[in-house]
């Protein structure tokens, strides 16, 4: 049996082009992903099946780790354990 602290996220890094690396929430994080959206003006057809820019942003942070906002804009985000 897996050990439960293997599923467990203290949060999660966040890159960008130009930007040093941020460390944000799981809020944060869809609160950032849900503000992109709201910018963007055309939408990939996975995206668009869905009701709200809030559920959207709830998608790419269960099913990608990467997205590629414009060309040669992109965000990435990866889940970080942090011990004490």
């Amino acid at each position: 049996m897996a050990d439960s602290i293997m599923y467990q996220e203290d949060g999660y890094v966040v890159l960008e082009p130009d930007q040093p690396e941020q460390f944000l929430s799981e809020a944060e994080l869809l609160a950032k992903l849900q503000t992109l959206l709201e910018q963007q003006t055309e939408l990939p057809p996975y995206l668009q099946k869905f009701p709200s820019s809030q559920a959207q942003a709830r998608h790419l942070l269960e099913t990608a780790c990467e997205w590629d906002i414009t060309p040669g804009q992109y965000l990435q985000w990866y889940v970080v354990r942090l011990e004490k």
